[in-house]
């Protein structure tokens, strides 16, 4: 039921099909394909209670589930298409307490966008990237590509011309609204002609909103001509890595990692970004012996930011940028021969004490899907209890 999904294609069907799917069910499918890539999803079949979509409903978004437009509400009848603007598509199924059918199959696949102009947010830069195609068959020539800074000049293959834009330079404007942090920049595309001009000039608008821990990236061409809209959906470049001593000097290496039980665990958690402005919240840590499935047999150890196990601990650091905590090694380990860590991180604007990171521990309601929350996930491990009289492997 849910879940994240970065195939290029697969199915998505209810749950138990062909079988009746249960009750109060509420799914959270996100699809992510490659960059540059459309998402289509096309339904082979539909057989859920019908009417008006009140009661039982499948809902396509066009990208990310709180943030995004509803392409359609189906419930019966015909088998629609959907093709998403971007690379990344959600889709969600509900179902209440009364009547159950045989429910829903769909197949999704990636399809090529428009390669006239194409657009990564990277975590150190923009990059973007026009055909020189393109600009000759609009009747522009490379040499008049130019950013809205000029002093950062782009490269110019014979295909392409490039531009590597950072987030703090150039001219990259950022600005910041509720729950999303916009930098934005023009690319300018200018008549040739040097007394009159026949020709409209170009402006390609490119920005890279963060939604918490999701980009959503945008370019478009205006000045009366046609639009072309690059929309893409990447995740934070994060990782997180274990340490021998609360020092945080050296990295452990070992795979699995052999320790002891009630021994001390250090974790560090590392946000690569050049925007100084951003924080890492560590909201929830799961220790099990299956790194698919944190839901059947599960330890927490810190769950919405609400610590569960009393040997947790943060280790303040200076930088924002990481994320410091330990734990002990705990019985669990011992009735299993593997344990892994998923943790949940969350990615806000530093100083603004009204987001995710600085709010603590929250005691969620029963309604809430942790499916359809924009967090990182990152898996690490596995654990494995040190055999008496074995020796450490160098942690080098």
């Amino acid at each position: 039921c849910g879940g994240s999904i970065s195939n290029s294609s697969g199915i998505l069907q209810s749950p138990f099909y062909p079988g009746s799917y249960p009750n109060n069910a509420d799914c959270v499918w996100e699809i992510q394909v490659e960059n540059n890539f459309r998402v289509m999803l096309t339904f082979r079949d539909i057989a859920i209670q019908s009417g008006r979509c009140q009661y039982d409903y499948i809902e396509v978004y066009d990208g990310p589930p709180h943030s995004s437009p509803l392409l359609g509400r189906v419930c019966s009848g015909s088998f629609p298409t959907y093709i998403s603007s971007s690379n990344m598509m959600t889709v969600r199924f509900h179902s209440d307490s009364r009547y159950t059918f045989r429910g829903f199959q769909a197949h999704y696949s990636s399809i090529p966008a428009d390669h006239n102009t194409t657009l990564l947010c990277l975590p150190d830069y923009m990059h973007a990237v026009i055909s020189r195609d393109y600009l000759q068959s609009q009747g522009y020539s490379a040499q008049t590509v130019t950013l809205n800074d000029d002093h950062c000049k782009p490269t110019v293959t014979s295909h392409e011309v490039v531009f590597n834009i950072p987030y703090n330079g150039c001219g990259t404007i950022r600005e910041e609204n509720n729950d999303t942090i916009n930098y934005s920049n023009m690319i300018k595309v200018t008549s040739s002609g040097y007394i009159i001009r026949r020709k409209k000039n170009i402006h390609l608008h490119i920005s890279c909103k963060m939604l918490q821990n999701t980009w959503m990236q945008i370019m478009y061409v205006a000045e009366d001509t046609v639009d072309v809209n690059e929309n893409q959906f990447g995740r934070y470049d994060m990782n997180i890595t274990f340490y021998d001593s609360s020092s945080f000097l050296r990295q452990v290496h070992d795979s699995p990692y052999y320790i002891d039980l009630n021994q001390n665990l250090y974790l560090q958690a590392y946000l690569h970004s050049s925007d100084p402005n951003l924080i890492v919240f560590v909201d929830t840590c799961v220790a099990s012996p299956d790194p698919h499935d944190f839901n059947t047999l599960a330890y927490d150890i810190i769950k919405n930011g609400c610590v569960r196990d009393s040997s947790y601990a943060i280790y303040y650091y200076p930088y924002s940028h990481f994320a410091r905590f330990k734990f002990n090694a705990f019985e669990f380990i011992s009735r299993h021969t593997l344990v892994y860590l998923q943790c949940k991180l969350v990615v806000c604007r530093l100083g603004d004490y009204s987001s995710r990171c600085y709010r603590g521990c929250i005691n969620r309601s029963k309604r809430d899907t942790s499916s359809a929350e924009e967090k990182m996930n990152v898996v690490v491990g596995p654990l494995q209890l040190r055999k008496a009289g074995a020796q450490s492997r160098n942690t080098g």
